[in-house]
């Protein structure tokens, strides 16, 4: 059974973390107008960090487009890289996730300020959307798509997803309708970065 866990904001210290919901994404329909000499990628395909995607996206009613999508890398994190926000006991048993991506507009909508609309998938089977922050997170900025994302427009960046009970994420999806076989993405995870430490002088011989 497929498990949907939901996106957080998060707060630096001072504030409250807040579980929210991202903006409803609408489902792909045939309203999405795909450009000539477009193809898009087949639902079901399986894919490596660092191939394309082209899916149809719209974003809500008003709004649609044809995305080129990358995983490019994916890192494990540390909860300690948190510190500085204030977490519950929910967020505290997560392991972070960062999960380079590029983006580009290949159709001819503009979804500016709209989700990435991928999501990382863990060892339990859950669907685990990208985290916000109110403020700068430097190690992963997790942000929506730029203010302005018109056809042609391109952005690198990085998701931030937090997967329950110290789980293991195996891959990234998009993954429109429920009843459809998500586009995967999978490869090697990154280790977190390990701890400096110190070396250690010998100690000088006295002289007898």
């Amino acid at each position: 059974m497929l498990v949907v866990a939901g996106a957080l904001a998060l707060a630096g210290c001072g504030g409250e973390e807040k579980p929210t919901t991202k903006p409803t994404v609408t489902l792909p329909t045939a309203n999405v107008n795909v450009p000539a000499g477009v193809e898009l990628t087949k639902a079901g395909t399986q894919l490596k960090f660092g191939e394309k995607a082209t899916v149809a996206y719209e974003p809500n009613s008003e709004r649609n487009t044809v995305l080129e999508m990358t995983v490019n890398t994916a890192t494990e994190g540390t909860i300690a890289d948190l510190g500085t926000y204030v977490l519950d006991d929910r967020t505290k048993a997560s392991t972070p996730y960062y999960v380079n991506v590029t983006v580009t507009n290949v159709g001819d909508g503009d979804v500016g300020q709209t989700p990435i609309p991928l999501w990382a998938v863990d060892d339990a089977n859950t669907l685990i959307q990208a985290s916000s922050f109110t403020n700068a997170f430097t190690p992963c900025p997790s942000t929506p798509l730029p203010t302005t994302f018109a056809p042609n427009a391109t952005v690198t960046t990085c998701l931030v997803y937090l997967v329950p009970d110290h789980g293991k994420l195996t891959g990234v999806s998009f993954r429109p309708l429920q009843a459809v076989a998500p586009i995967v993405w999978k490869g090697d995870l990154t280790p977190p970065a390990a701890a400096t430490t110190p070396t250690k002088k010998p100690k000088k011989k006295k002289s007898s």
